[in-house]
């Protein structure tokens, strides 16, 4: 059996922020990705690596989407510490039918940005559905997924 518990809880089951006073500052970085399927009828659409819609380009939108959202994590995810964004960059490829969305932020603090970088991702990702549904719904937002984290207590990375 595991020793480990949910963070989030006090010793009275009650929810509750994680205290970080302890912690040692670090430099903190985080990547997440999330990948959107992407039907023939929204590919005829993409040239020039970016697709074009009827409310402007869907990447680019994608991308300022998905850092506004990082930046906004803690009023989303009740429990997230508030953190000073230093960079959070995304990057948006066509795979074959899939856009691949990778989202990676950086922090120079006591907590880490994977909630930031994964919910970056995920904006991201929904907001290519929403400015392409005009061209079909069959679309579908495969997977988010954090693939790799530094700086704190351990560090992760995705094999």
């Amino acid at each position: 059996m595991s020793a480990k518990t949910f963070t989030h809880l006090d010793e009275n089951n009650q929810v509750t922020i994680v205290d970080i006073e302890s912690k040692q500052i670090t430099t903190r970085i985080a990547t997440a990705q999330a990948r959107v399927y992407l039907p023939e009828e929204v590919l005829t659409h993409f040239t020039n690596g970016e697709i074009i819609s009827k409310k402007g380009a869907v990447f680019q939108s994608a991308i300022i989407a998905g850092i506004m959202a990082a930046k906004k994590t803690p009023d989303l995810i009740p429990l997230c510490h508030t953190l000073l964004i230093e960079n959070c960059k995304i990057n948006i490829v066509l795979e074959d039918n899939e856009a691949v969305i990778n989202c990676t932020v950086k922090t120079t603090g006591k907590t880490g940005v994977e909630m930031e970088a994964l919910t970056g991702a995920s904006i991201a990702a929904l907001t290519i559905y929403d400015m392409c549904k005009a061209f079909s719904h069959e679309m579908i937002i495969k997977e988010t997924r954090l693939l790799s984290k530094t700086g704190g207590k351990s560090d992760f990375k995705r094999k």
